[in-house]
């Protein structure tokens, strides 16, 4: 019988995340810290909702954009809360952030086209690449430059083919963030070789020290930008899978034909508690994501105190909620310091060579988890880095 497989699935490789979780799961006194996922239950009035919808019957399809209040409330809070121009008609309910990134490749990326990715980033970004039959073009970003995409690097980066950026800030695994100043000095390049810009901005409601800027914002760029955003970070919503995508016109009915063929519409109980979400936030001020941000702060700081404290270099995540610490000074790799540590202390962490090629000698901390379990996991670590510091 014919091998029925395409070459871009045969080659496509299994997330360098998910093997360190199921290991995990067969651990039982292991402390996980890779998951990227809040330790927060989904508030209780958002929960509610999604319960009365499903009491009422509410468990059919919605339109293919998602139900028109849900758009409004989005477009509102876009509009207020991050200052980016996203009109209700233009903007589709995705079932969570991930769909929104495939549905705008799947739109944009033709077979050869280049697709610019910060590197480390997120994992999906270039298999979904590869599946469009695009060339994932790596931008080198270091901790010496604060792991944002400079000028140096992205112009380095573009070769003839390249047609899309994709910008991830705040960023995983890093938590890095890019400023006003720090975009303004992208657009001309982006422009000068009229790029797409991919932003996903999942993250944006986790930052500290300073306000979300989204390049959609900048002159110029709006029309040229395709925002992501999403519930699950924020909102503690990721098993509900609601995101949703703000386009150009054009792009946005490609886009919409896409997302007809494939999901459909996201979820109906999942758009109500969205609805609660978003109504209930501009109500309260959005006292629940404040008060999950206030605690992901305070885990940040013990964190890099604690990575400070063992010995191990730690740029200072401004966004999301992971560290990114370097292990080389251990002459480790990242995925040599997560295996031990994982056999040695049974503490579960991600080798940054998961998110690109930049992060071979860091790991993904995640500190969306509990103090008793991040004061537990810092002490095996410190134990673990004392056992192997070199002599």
């Amino acid at each position: 019988m014919r091998d029925f497989l395409t070459d871009a699935a045969r080659g496509l490789k299994p997330s360098g995340i998910r093997k360190y979780f199921d290991i995990v799961e067969r651990m039982p006194d292991a402390i996980s810290l890779g998951v990227g996922e809040p330790d927060f239950v989904t508030p209780w009035e958002i929960r509610s909702a999604g319960v009365r919808a499903l009491q009422r019957g509410y468990t059919h399809y919605t339109g293919n954009r998602g139900m028109q209040e849900l758009r409004a409330l989005i477009s509102r809070y876009e509009e207020e809360r991050f200052h980016v121009d996203c009109p209700a008609e233009n903007v589709i309910v995705t079932v969570g952030a991930s769909e929104g990134i495939d549905l705008a490749l799947r739109a944009t990326c033709d077979a050869g086209d280049g697709v610019l990715i910060p590197d480390p980033s997120y994992v999906s970004y270039a298999p979904i690449v590869s599946l469009c039959g695009g060339a994932a073009q790596a931008i080198s970003c270091s901790a010496e430059s604060g792991f944002v995409v400079t000028p140096a690097a992205l112009e380095n980066a573009i070769t003839p083919h390249s047609k899309i950026l994709i910008l991830t800030y705040p960023n995983n695994p890093t938590g890095a963030v890019m400023t006003r100043e720090e975009l303004e000095k992208l657009a001309p390049i982006i422009q000068k070789h009229d790029l797409l810009v991919i932003s996903d901005e999942i993250y944006a409601e986790l930052t500290y020290g300073g306000e979300h800027v989204s390049i959609a914002t900048l002159d110029g760029m709006r029309e040229r930008t395709v925002v992501l955003g999403g519930f699950s970070k924020a909102f503690a919503m990721t098993g509900w899978r609601i995101g949703y995508t703000s386009a150009p016109k054009a792009l946005d009915a490609a886009m919409l034909k896409i997302h007809q063929y494939t999901a459909l519409c996201a979820p109906a109980i999942s758009q109500h508690a969205a609805i609660a979400a978003l109504a209930g936030g501009f109500e309260s001020g959005f006292a629940s994501v404040e008060t999950m941000r206030s605690e992901y702060d305070g885990r940040r700081r013990f964190l890099l105190n604690a990575f400070s404290e063992a010995g191990l270099p730690c740029f200072e995540p401004r966004g999301a909620f992971y560290v990114f610490p370097s292990v080389e000074p251990l002459g480790m790799t990242g995925e040599q310091f997560a295996e031990r540590l994982l056999e040695e202390e049974q503490v579960a962490l991600v080798p940054g060579s998961a998110f690109g090629a930049c992060g071979q000698y860091h790991v993904r901390c995640s500190y969306a988890t509990g103090m008793r379990e991040l004061t537990e996991a810092a002490r095996r670590i410190a134990h673990f880095v004392q056992k192997n510091r070199k002599k």
